[in-house]
């Protein structure tokens, strides 16, 4: 199987702002929609709910644990949902078990808004629609960076040293923030900071795991000096609590998802005075290092396998209908869409930033997410103060190998 070309987003999120229109019209068939939930996933999955004409019904469930269900909801015959939403590592089971299928003839029938850069090519075949585009970059807040007499931070260095002075002057205890949250998310961030310290996961050309080195050595040390200025609950923060932070005027200074921006901005969490001191900029570089730390994202549909066509139909149209030009543009900071005839909004900059500066995606790799499960357990001892880095790395190898022996990867 080979696995998406590391070029395409950056070449994707350059592409937007060219012309497309999209219709739905339903007449029959079932739409049941698998997706994570954030704005810009419940403007899509609302927008597809309009497509409910005739006898076509449509349904969505937006969970954060989307990810944890998909693989058992899909392999079900017949599926218990038609259409999942996914991301770089979330699709990648799904592919390996036939669980989604190609959707070439659907797009020759149905698809003629969809962009040559939104079909993700799976040996030849496109097997999901991308419609947005995320990176975690830099949120901070420019009126404490102003109090405390400083620029914006453009390595984590100089993010320690604005962390310690916003401190030393009175602004606040705690002024870093993080989804530092022990799993998935504290597992994000180690990837984010070990590719910014220009780390490689695996063996050239194998599932060996090669992260206890000097630079894995370097990510724990960096990730555990910027958590002396956090919360110290900060192995509980997921994107959620960071966010309700934000909008409580509790953080300064934070790498986060730039789908949550508008979010973080709008009228409906901060106060209209914080709302508008945060600002966006790229991601933070680390060790004198060129690229940002942190990675490329895509979010996009797929259509089950095992339902009947009439539904894999009516699930295609009601999601390119959902993904159309007319939803990004009327939800603009929602995300950075990859949708022809989108015009990015103000809370856009710091994804496009961040892709600008030659960030890479995220590894789309079928062992990558054993290796992510590993760091999001591994690691939390280290942060805790109970083990070294090199124990902590060593622990996620020896974790990561068991998993990828059992998967079939390794020998």
């Amino acid at each position: 199987m080979n696995f998406i070309k590391t070029g395409f987003l950056p070449a994707a999120i350059l592409a937007v702002g060219i012309g497309g229109a999209s219709a739905c019209e339903l007449a029959e068939g079932s739409v049941r929609i698998l997706s994570n939930d954030f704005p810009a996933l419940q403007a899509v999955t609302g927008a597809a709910a309009a497509c409910a004409t005739g006898g076509a019904t449509v349904t969505a469930n937006l969970t954060t644990e989307h990810r944890n269900i998909q693989v058992a909801a899909l392999t079900a015959d017949p599926a218990e949902y038609t259409s999942a939403v996914v991301s770089n590592s979330s699709l990648v089971p799904l592919l390996t078990d036939g669980l989604v299928r190609p959707l070439d003839d659907l797009i020759a029938a149905h698809g003629a808004g969809v962009s040559p850069n939104q079909k993700i090519m799976i040996d030849g075949r496109t097997m999901a629609i991308a419609f947005m585009a995320n990176a975690q970059h830099l949120y901070y807040r420019r009126d404490i960076l102003e109090a405390a007499g400083l620029e914006v931070p453009t390595t984590y260095e100089e993010v320690l040293a604005a962390a310690e002075a916003i401190r030393d002057q009175g602004l606040m205890e705690f002024p870093l923030g993080g989804t530092f949250k022990a799993g998935w998310n504290l597992a994000q961030e180690f990837v984010n900071m070990y590719l910014g310290h220009g780390g490689a996961f695996f063996e050239p050309g194998s599932a060996a795991p090669a992260i206890n080195n000097a630079q894995g050595v370097a990510a724990l040390e960096m990730m555990k000096a910027l958590t002396a200025y956090m919360n110290p609950d900060f192995l509980t923060y997921d994107s959620n609590a960071l966010q309700a932070e934000f909008e409580a005027g509790n953080v300064a200074l934070a790498n986060f998802w730039g789908s949550r921006a508008g979010g973080v901005t709008d009228a409906e969490g901060a106060t209209p005075e914080i709302a508008a001191a945060i600002g966006f900029a790229a991601a933070p570089t680390v060790a004198g290092g060129t690229t940002p730390a942190s990675t490329l994202w895509w979010d996009g549909f797929t259509i089950a396998t095992n339902i009947p066509d009439v539904d894999a139909e009516a699930s295609f149209v009601a999601m390119v209908h959902g993904a159309s030009t007319e939803v990004a543009n009327a939800n603009p900071n929602a995300a950075v869409w990859l949708i022809d005839g989108y015009t990015p909004g103000d809370a856009a900059v710091g994804v496009l930033a961040t892709a600008q500066m030659g960030t890479s995606p995220y590894p789309m790799l079928p062992y990558m997410s054993l290796m992510h499960t590993a760091l999001g357990t591994e690691i939390v001892e280290f942060l805790q103060g109970s083990e070294t880095a090199e124990q902590a790395l060593s622990d996620v190898e020896a974790s990561y190998r068991a998993a990828a022996r059992e998967a079939g990867f390794l020998n």
